[in-house]
C-alpha cells in the first residue's frame, strides 16, 4: 500500500466518464505513464491503477494526471491552483489515489 500511495504521490507531486470506447491511443494512459516513470513500479502495479483509474476517472482526467508522471511540477500547480476547475480535478485524483493504494498494495 505505502508504494502505490509513494508511486502515485510521487507522480502527483514529484466530469463524467467518457460514453464512447476509447481508442488505442487513449487507452491505458496511465498505465504506460506509470511503465516509463522512473519510480520503480511493476508492470503489475501500473496495470492496477490503470484498472481504478479507468472505474474512477475519464479519459481526459486520466491524460491529465498523466502528465504529471513527466512533470512532477505540473501536480503542484493544478494543486495549488486558484481555478475552480483544477479544485474539482484534484479532489478527483486525489480519491483516486486513495482508492488505488488501497486496491493496488
Amino acid at each position: 500500500m505505502k508504494k502505490v500511495s509513494t508511486l502515485l504521490l510521487c507522480a502527483a507531486m514529484a466530469l463524467p466518464a467518457a460514453t464512447a470506447l476509447p481508442t488505442m491511443a487513449e487507452a491505458k494512459v496511465l498505465e504506460r505513464a506509470c511503465n516509463k516513470s522512473d519510480r520503480g513500479a511493476s508492470r503489475a502495479l501500473c496495470s492496477c491503477i490503470q484498472r481504478v483509474a479507468d472505474f474512477e476517472l475519464s479519459r481526459s482526467e486520466q491524460r491529465k494526471g498523466a502528465k504529471f508522471f513527466r512533470e512532477p511540477q505540473l501536480a503542484q500547480d493544478t494543486r495549488q491552483s486558484d481555478r475552480p476547475d483544477n479544485e474539482v480535478f484534484w479532489k478527483k485524483w486525489k480519491k483516486f489515489g486513495d482508492s488505488a493504494a488501497a486496491s493496488c498494495s
